[in-house]
């Protein structure tokens, strides 16, 4: 067990952005929605550490634009299933062995990441995957997912 003092910061929620015309936020969200709309994206699997491929590829489209391509993800079967649970069984101890504060900082980071540079990136994702509003998208996507991985 390591000695030292820590500081654990106090639980708050996620402020809620309004996006209002002309605010920044929003500019930066019609920026980010036009870059992922522009352009197709592949999304491998990646299990333990390693990109997978399988040759089913499957069309990710905006359920609001059917005819519209995001881009590509690669499936996977059982196979791949029995893999990604081994992968994770392995990864569990390495994880259980980590010190609870750098457990804990590890997902602090990551919900300062989020509310941070990338918070339009997930907003925008979310209202294109999932044919969300920004306030939809806001509230589900970035706030919460914020909440839960910074005081979870």
């Amino acid at each position: 067990m390591t000695k030292g003092f820590y500081h654990v910061p106090v639980p708050k929620t996620e402020p809620i952005k309004n996006y209002l015309p002309g605010s920044n936020e929003r500019k930066e969200l019609k920026s980010m929605l036009a870059e992922l709309r522009s352009k197709e994206v592949y999304l491998p699997m990646y299990i333990g550490g390693k990109e997978v491929n399988t040759a089913n590829k499957i069309a990710i489209r905006p359920p609001h634009d059917v005819k519209h391509t995001l881009g590509y993800y690669t499936q996977g079967d059982e196979y791949h299933v029995t893999q990604a649970i081994d992968a994770a069984l392995d990864a569990r101890k390495a994880w259980a062995d980590l010190v609870w504060n750098h457990r804990a900082s590890i997902f602090l980071k990551a919900a300062d990441l989020l509310a941070g540079p990338y918070r339009a990136k997930i907003n925008a994702a979310t209202m294109l995957g999932q044919s969300k509003n920004v306030y939809q998208a806001e509230i589900d996507s970035a706030c919460e997912l914020i909440d839960f991985i910074g005081l979870g």
